[in-house]
């Protein structure tokens, strides 16, 4: 439970990608790693590494997306004291860094024309050169990339170098999201919520609630595995009965009704008449939620609506009825009177 890099998950899709990966780690070639943000990229190019016959030498990360474009080539090959302001002495690059290991270069599809330029040499021919200097070194080092761009269409576009994608791509491990990787999601949930109740040294755990479920299952997950651990990790410490299955989840933190307001814009002139016509059918068009008023049965979807907002109320107030009540604007006895209507006195 201690570990940071475990990979957890019983998906074919996910379990396809990790033994792709793991075919790929004892070749001495470039591996390039897709996926949307918190997708494990970085777990499967540690695993790469540590599979590979480098698995002692030194495993070098750089963030691409992260360094200004001023810098990036100076931190991938080091430069000499005086080749540029600052540089008040000589300094090693990743590349250098890396000898004898791995280079993981995330975010990819962030690097400058010239940095791609001097990456492809480095990787084609085993050679960097530091900024400020005429001799180049050469250096033993395993390129794996990451990014969560398209590369292919990059380079149609000639926004990526061509020549380069063709030396990066020689095996392409492709992560599945989150929303994909059926029957993982309460899988994950129930490790991150274990090893949290770990963390506040819960005498043991509870598990999930039907509602917490439910909502994990319907939530569509953009954030991927690092949004689901930071949901999970928010809702268990906040739940504040152990005893009881943890059944509140909150996916967007910044939900308030406290929310600072936004700063008026600036003030529009008025619209012509053109403007004014061309604004009267966008004031037509119909709700985004219409949709949810389609039904055939009307008491039937008002009592199913009734039910959602009792449901959702509860969790809210932590299943403390009298607070559920002042909630929602009812008396106790109102409350009790519509639990028990829906079924919902033993939730």
């Amino acid at each position: 439970m201690e570990r940071e890099t475990q990979f957890v998950g019983e998906s074919g899709a996910f379990l396809d990608a990790v033994e792709k990966a793991s075919r790929a780690a004892p070749l001495d070639r470039p591996v390039l790693v897709v996926g949307e943000r918190g997708t494990g990229k970085e777990l499967i190019a540690e695993r790469l590494h540590r599979l590979s016959l480098r698995w002692d030498g030194p495993f070098i990360t750089l963030n691409c997306a992260a360094m200004p474009e001023t810098l990036i080539e100076a931190e991938l090959f080091g430069h000499e004291a005086g080749a540029f302001t600052g540089a008040t002495k000589a300094r090693v690059g990743r590349f250098e860094e890396a000898d004898g290991g791995t280079l993981f270069l995330d975010e990819l599809g962030t690097l400058s024309v010239g940095a791609q330029e001097r990456l492809l040499r480095a990787v084609e021919y085993g050679e960097i050169t530091r900024i400020g200097s005429s001799r180049p070194q050469r250096v033993d080092v395993r390129i794996v990339a990451a990014t969560n761009a398209d590369l292919p269409k990059m380079a149609a576009e000639n926004r990526f170098r061509a020549d380069l994608l063709d030396r990066l791509s020689f095996e392409v491990v492709t992560l599945p999201p989150l929303r994909v990787r059926e029957g993982d999601i309460p899988v994950l949930a129930d490790y991150f919520g274990r090893r949290m109740a770990a963390e506040l040294e819960w005498p043991s755990w509870p598990g999930f609630g039907r509602l917490a479920s439910e909502a994990l299952a319907r939530h569509d997950w953009p954030g991927n595995v690092r949004e689901l651990r930071n949901v999970i990790e928010r809702a268990v410490y906040q739940w504040n009965d152990h005893s009881r299955s943890v059944d509140h989840v909150v996916f967007d933190p910044f939900e308030s009704p406290w929310k600072p307001r936004e700063k008026p814009g600036r003030v529009e002139a008025e619209p012509d008449e053109r403007s004014a016509d061309q604004a009267a059918p966008r004031a037509a068009e119909p709700a985004a939620n219409d949709a949810m008023f389609d039904c055939d049965d009307m008491k039937s979807a008002v009592e199913a609506f009734e039910k959602k907002i009792l449901e959702a109320a509860l969790a809210r107030s932590r299943y403390n009825q009298r607070q559920t009540a002042k909630a929602l604007n009812l008396t106790y006895d109102q409350l009790r009177h519509s639990l028990k209507r829906h079924d919902l006195l033993g939730s």
